[in-house]
């Protein structure tokens, strides 16, 4: 795995995050997995590091690709953010965009360490939470939902929900902003975001994702978030004892 590892230039990516205020000092070891990257950042204030992914990757080969990158690290905890489904702190399904062997996996008897999975829009969503009811929608490749409610943490699964002529996904995902430009795009995001402020009822909306800056304007309640706050729920998955998973 030596070879999948960037230089240390190239590992460190944006600012780094202040240290998070840990209970009794424990440090976490956050992990947000992703289908062309696999970041980690320690809550003590490291650089970010990262590492190539990919559809071959399994479970075990992301695995030993961390145990690489963190090979001079120490941590106590480990917060990862995973691209699917999540049971008891495992997958509950293997990724559409990462390789087989996923489901169930045993990361805490893998990496000897104590282990929180949440969903990786969950992860980012307790990231930006600061108080009341939140949803959060991430647009990507597809559309990652999240919502906490009084500090109760909620993955959602809204993609996929009958939208038009297909799903929320078609229209506000990847595939939707390629196939139907930019502007319509946008008036896909505005209107699949006020429809599920109408049912759910949030007080404010967080918008992340890799694509929330092709928005040049936010629709109502919304703030724009940061892929950076996926790091910092990570850290809050183990030290903010306030949240309910």
């Amino acid at each position: 795995m030596a070879d999948m590892m960037e230089t240390s230039e190239a590992k460190q990516t944006g600012e780094n995050h202040k240290p998070e205020a840990a209970s009794g000092s424990r440090i976490v070891l956050a992990v947000d997995i992703g289908g062309s990257h696999v970041k980690a950042e320690l809550s003590s204030g490291s650089e970010r590091r990262s590492v190539a992914s990919g559809p071959k990757m399994t479970a075990k080969k992301m695995v030993d690709a961390l145990r690489d990158l963190t090979a001079d690290w120490h941590y106590d905890l480990v917060a990862m953010g995973y691209p699917g489904p999540v049971a008891a702190h495992r997958p509950a399904a293997d990724p559409f965009n990462l390789g087989p062997e996923w489901k169930g996996f045993d990361f805490e008897a893998a990496l000897g360490k104590p282990v929180r999975m949440v969903n990786d829009a969950l992860m980012q969503a307790i990231g930006s939470y600061e108080a009341g009811r939140m949803l959060f929608l991430g647009l990507g490749t597809g559309l990652g939902s999240a919502m906490i409610a009084e500090n109760v943490c909620l993955p959602l699964e809204l993609a996929h929900m009958p939208y038009k002529k297909a799903t929320f996904e078609d229209y506000v995902g990847e595939r939707g902003l390629e196939g139907r430009g930019k502007g319509r795009w946008r008036k896909s995001v505005f209107d699949v975001t006020d429809r599920l402020a109408a049912a759910l009822q949030p007080d404010y909306i967080v918008i992340g994702g890799g694509n929330v800056d092709r928005l040049k304007e936010m629709p109502p309640k919304c703030r724009r978030g940061s892929n950076d706050n996926a790091f910092r729920g990570g850290f809050r998955v183990w030290l903010d004892d306030s949240l309910r998973l």
